[in-house]
């Protein structure tokens, strides 16, 4: 078959489908009664759709306050903690990027920790909200990460353009958080 006699054949399958659906007494039926082929109208589907969890950056703060509150608490939970609240005026070397060498980064420039769980014998995880998936790759956000790191506490980050579902955030914060 040439490609032009597979291009009419695929137009008018397509063109078939998009045709009005037939009514029931168009349809041939079976002898027990019931139609033998029915149409279905094609209905094309959008190539991307927009996420179904479009909250504004509130909203997520509130739905966060809520899981901790509930799930977790045992533990007391300050809010957008600055990095250097934690880890102190200091600035250390890190390698975030492999084409480029050590290089020094201060806490200062770091995301602040949207979540910071305690108990009397100290910090026993950092959570950190983001805008999008993306911004993991920020700078910003690296430092954040690493001097949780450095600092021995289990960072947890979400990302605000994804779907964050209740069992999936208690399970992940279960996981990191000791």
């Amino acid at each position: 078959m040439d490609i032009k006699t597979f291009f009419k054949k695929v137009v008018s399958t397509v063109e078939e489908l998009t045709s009005t659906p037939s009514t029931p007494s168009q349809t041939s039926s079976s002898p027990s009664g019931t139609p033998s082929s029915t149409r279905q109208t094609y209905q094309p589907q959008p190539s991307y759709q927009e996420p179904q969890h479009d909250r504004s950056e509130t909203e997520w703060m509130a739905y966060f306050k809520e899981i901790l509150a509930q799930e977790f608490s045992q533990y007391s939970v300050r809010e957008n903690v600055p990095v250097q609240d934690l880890a102190g005026d200091v600035s250390a070397e890190f390698q975030f990027y492999a084409t480029r060498p050590q290089q020094a980064y201060k806490a200062e420039w770091g995301l602040p920790y949207t979540f910071v769980l305690f108990q009397p014998d100290g910090v026993k995880g950092v959570i950190l909200l983001a805008q999008y998936q993306k911004q993991y790759k920020h700078v910003k956000f690296m430092v954040s990460r690493m001097y949780a790191k450095k600092m021995g506490v289990p960072f947890v980050s979400f990302y605000m353009d994804a779907p964050n579902e209740r069992g999936y955030v208690v399970e992940r914060i279960k996981s990191h958080v000791r």
